[in-house]
C-alpha cells in the first residue's frame, strides 16, 4: 500500500504494523480537515496512543488551527497528567481563537496543577490579557515573567509591549521596548511598538521610532506597514501614504488583505475616493472592514449616492453590515436629501438587529430631519425606548433646523425631566432653534446656561450666539461676544458676522470680519463673495470692483446656483439658467406661466436683491433664471397636483426667490420644501415656516 493511500485514510493501515509516533504525527500534520483528525485520534485510542503528549499536543495545536477548540479541549482532558507541552497548545489554541477568557483559566489551572510554565507559555497569555484589555492580571503575568526567569527572552517581551499598548499604557511599553538591547530587537520588537502608538492616536511619535527603525536597516513586514499607513491617515498625509504604497509595491505586497484595506482607507479619508475604489475593485471578496472603508469614504468626501450605492450592493452579495457600514449609509441619505431612499434606509434597519440601536437610531432622527421630514424624526424619536443623550439632542437639533424653535425648547424641558443630562450638542441643537426664529432673549439665556453644566463653548456655539445677536441688530454686542472669546475666533465666528453686517449695511465692521476672514482662509470664495455683496447692498460699486478685481487675481469664482428636486425616488438638479434638460421647453413654458402668475397676484422683485450694478431689466431677467425657479418649474410639470416639492439648494435662499415661493406654493396650492445651506424653508398658502426671519 502507497504512503498516500495511508495518509487519505487511516483505516487502511489496521494491520500494516506501523504504529511509531512520527508516523502518526506526519499523518496530523499532513491532515486537511478537522474530521481526518477525529478519525486519527479514533485510531489513537484503538493502538492505546492516547496518553502520548507529544501526538496529543499536535492534535491540539491542528484541531485549534481549525478552529475546532471544543475537540482540542476534549483531547486535553483525556490526558491524566499533561505536562507543560500540551498546557501551551491549549493555552494556544483559546488564544488564537479569540477565547481569552479560557486561555487566562487554562493558565490557571496549569498552576494549581504546579506545572512550571516556560517561554512559550507567555506569548499566548499577554495576548489573551491583551485581548481582554485586562492590565491587572497582564501585570501579575509580567511579575511572573520575571520571578520565572524569562525577562530577557524577545517573544516574551514582544508579547509584553503588545499586552501594554492594547491596555493605553504606552509608558510601559515604551519601557519595554527600550529594555530591549539593540541587537536583540526584531521586526516583531519594531513592529509593536510602532503599532502601539499608531493604534493609540499618536501618529507622530509612531513615524518617529518608523524612522529609527528604517534607520537601524530593519526592512519592514506587512505589520509595521499597516500601522505606519494607519499613521499617515490619521495625520492625512496623502503624499507620505502614497510612498508607503510605492515600497508596498516594490515589497510585492499589493494583494495582502490587510494592506489593502490600509491603503484604501488612507485613500478614502484623503478623498482620493477614485484610487480607494480602483484598490477595492481589486478584492474579489472584500471583507467588511473593506466595505466600511469604501461606503465611509464615499460619504465623508461627498460622493452621497456612491455610497448608497455601495451598501445596496453590499447587501445583495449578502455580506452582512454592521453599525459602522450602516451609519455610513445613514449618513449619506442625509447628504442626498432623498425622503424616499430615507424611508427605505429606515424600513431596512427596522427589519435588522439594530432597530433598537440607539446610536443607529440618533442618526436615523438627524437624517430624517435634513431629508425634509422632522415628522419622521419623531416618529423615530418616540419609538426609541432607550433615550440617552445623543438621541435627545439629535431631535432637538432636527427642530432647530427646521426652525421650531418652541418644539426644541419644549423637548429640552422634557429631556431634563428625564434626568438626562444635556451635552455641548443639545445646546448647539437649542442655539440654532433659536437662532432661526429670531428669539435672541432664550439664546443668550441657554448659552449662558451651558457653564451650569460644565460645558465650554466650542466655536459652533460661538458662531450661533454671533448669528442670533447679529441678525437681530445687536452687531455691538455681537463684536464685544468675540472679543471676550477664550478662543481665537475661528471662520464660522468671522463669517456669522460678516453676514449679520451685510444685513444690516454695517460696511466698516464687515470690511474689519472680512479682513480677519482672509487671515484664516484666503482661498474661500464665499467670503469675498459676501464682501461683495456687503458692499452692493450698500451700493458702493467701486468696492465691488475691486472685490472682483481681487477675486480675478486670486483665481477665485462664485460658486454655480444649483437646486434639486427631488421625483418619483430621483433627483434632478439644475443650474442658473439651465437649459440642458430634455424637457427645457415644457420647463421654460412653466417658468413663463409661474411669473405671470406672480404678477398676476402682486409680485414685484426686489431690484437691490440681486447685488448686481445692472438695469431693472437685466436685474429681473436673471432673479427668473435662479436655479430655484427652474427647479419648481419642473417639480410642478414632473408630479402629480398635491404632492410636496422637496428641494435642496448648495446656496443661502435669495430674498426674492423666497418671497416668489412663498406666493407660488398658493397659488400652486402645493407645500414646497426648501433645504438652503442655512436650514429649511417650509412653504405652504403663501407663509413660510420661518416668519421671514432667515
Amino acid at each position: 500500500m502507497s504512503e498516500a493511500s495511508c495518509l487519505a485514510s487511516p483505516f487502511l493501515y489496521t494491520n500494516s504494523g506501523i504504529h511509531s509516533d512520527s508516523f502518526y504525527a506526519s499523518l496530523i500534520d499532513s491532515s486537511t480537515h478537522k474530521a481526518q483528525l477525529r478519525q486519527i485520534h479514533a485510531r489513537l485510542l484503538v493502538l492505546g496512543l492516547q496518553f502520548s503528549g507529544f501526538l496529543i499536543t499536535k492534535l491540539i495545536h491542528a484541531s485549534s488551527s481549525y478552529g475546532d477548540i471544543t475537540f482540542a479541549r476534549q483531547v486535553f482532558d483525556d490526558l491524566p497528567r499533561p505536562q507543560v507541552f500540551p498546557w501551551n497548545a491549549i493555552i494556544r489554541g483559546y488564544s488564537r481563537n479569540n477565547h481569552f477568557q479560557d486561555a487566562l483559566l487554562m493558565y490557571s489551572k496549569m498552576q494549581l496543577a504546579r506545572v512550571s510554565p516556560d517561554s512559550f507559555t507567555f506569548p499566548h497569555l499577554l495576548k489573551a490579557c491583551g485581548g481582554l484589555s485586562h492590565l491587572q492580571m497582564g501585570r501579575f503575568v509580567h511579575a511572573q515573567v520575571f520571578r520565572l526567569g524569562f525577562e530577557a527572552d524577545v517573544f516574551v517581551q514582544n508579547g509584553l509591549i503588545a499586552l501594554y499598548a492594547k491596555c493605553r499604557r504606552l509608558g510601559c511599553a515604551r519601557t519595554v521596548f527600550e529594555g530591549l538591547p539593540l541587537p536583540e530587537r526584531t521586526i516583531v520588537s519594531w513592529t509593536a511598538i510602532v503599532s502601539a502608538y499608531a493604534q493609540n492616536g499618536e501618529p507622530v511619535e509612531a513615524l518617529e521610532i518608523f524612522s529609527q527603525m528604517r534607520k537601524m536597516d530593519v526592512k519592514p513586514d506587512c505589520v509595521a506597514l499597516v500601522s505606519v499607513l494607519n499613521a499617515f491617515t490619521c495625520l492625512q498625509d496623502l503624499e507620505q501614504g502614497r510612498s508607503i504604497h510605492a515600497s508596498v509595491m516594490k515589497m510585492g505586497l499589493e494583494t495582502e488583505p490587510d494592506l489593502l484595506i490600509s491603503l484604501n482607507t488612507m485613500y478614502a479619508k484623503c478623498g482620493q475616493v477614485a484610487t480607494a475604489k480602483i484598490l477595492f475593485d481589486k478584492m474579489k471578496s472584500p471583507n467588511l472592514i473593506l466595505w466600511n472603508a469604501m461606503i465611509s469614504g464615499y460619504a465623508k468626501n461627498g460622493f452621497a449616492k456612491d455610497a448608497i450605492d455601495l451598501f445596496h450592493e453590499m447587501i445583495n452579495k449578502d455580506v452582512r453590515p454592521d453599525t459602522i457600514s450602516i451609519t455610513s449609509a445613514i449618513s449619506a441619505c442625509a447628504q442626498v436629501g432623498s425622503l424616499e431612499q430615507a424611508r427605505w434606509m429606515d424600513e431596512y434597519v427596522s427589519r435588522s438587529d439594530y432597530r433598537d440601536d440607539v446610536f443607529i437610531s440618533s442618526a436615523l432622527i438627524d437624517m430624517f430631519a435634513k431629508c425634509g421630514s422632522v415628522e419622521c424624526a419623531r416618529s423615530v424619536f418616540d419609538r426609541t425606548l432607550d433615550r440617552d443623550v445623543v438621541v435627545w439632542s439629535a431631535m432637538i437639533v432636527g427642530y432647530g433646523l427646521h426652525g421650531q424653535a418652541r418644539e426644541a425648547i419644549s423637548l429640552y424641558r422634557a429631556m431634563e425631566r428625564d434626568g438626562v443630562h444635556p451635552n455641548d450638542v443639545t445646546f448647539l441643537g437649542l442655539l440654532i432653534a433659536c437662532n432661526h426664529s429670531g428669539m435672541v432673549r432664550e439664546g443668550w439665556w441657554f448659552f449662558n446656561r451651558m457653564a451650569d453644566h460644565k460645558i465650554n463653548p466650542q466655536q459652533q456655539h460661538y458662531a450661533c450666539i454671533i448669528d442670533l445677536l447679529g441678525r437681530a441688530g445687536h452687531l455691538d454686542q455681537a463684536y464685544e461676544v468675540i472679543k471676550c472669546m477664550p478662543v481665537q475666533p475661528g471662520v464660522t465666528v468671522w463669517g456669522a458676522l460678516l453676514s449679520a453686517c451685510k444685513k444690516h449695511r454695517h460696511v466698516e465692521l464687515g470690511k474689519y470680519a472680512a479682513q480677519q476672514l482672509f487671515s484664516i482662509d484666503p482661498s474661500n470664495t464665499g467670503h469675498y463673495v459676501q464682501l461683495s455683496n456687503l458692499y452692493a447692498a450698500a451700493r458702493l460699486w467701486d468696492r465691488v470692483a475691486e472685490v472682483r478685481v481681487r477675486m480675478k487675481e486670486k483665481g477665485l469664482n462664485k460658486d454655480v446656483g444649483c437646486s434639486w428636486v427631488e421625483v418619483r425616488g430621483r433627483l434632478e438638479g439644475f443650474r442658473v439658467g439651465d437649459k440642458s434638460h430634455p424637457r427645457y421647453e415644457e420647463i421654460e413654458r412653466q417658468v413663463e406661466w409661474i411669473e405671470s402668475r406672480l404678477k398676476e397676484g402682486g409680485f414685484v422683485a426686489n431690484k437691490d436683491a440681486s447685488l448686481h450694478d445692472l438695469n431693472d431689466e437685466e436685474a429681473e431677467e436673471t432673479l427668473c433664471s435662479h436655479s430655484e425657479r427652474i427647479t419648481i418649474a419642473y417639480g410642478l410639470i414632473s408630479t402629480p397636483q398635491g404632492t410636496t416639492l422637496r428641494i435642496t439648494k448648495n446656496l443661502r435662499a435669495c430674498v426674492n426667490c423666497h418671497a416668489a415661493t412663498k406666493l407660488i406654493s398658493k397659488l400652486v396650492g402645493r407645500e414646497i420644501v426648501v433645504r438652503d445651506t442655512n436650514r429649511f424653508h417650509h412653504f405652504k398658502d403663501g407663509v413660510c415656516s420661518c416668519g421671514d426671519y432667515w
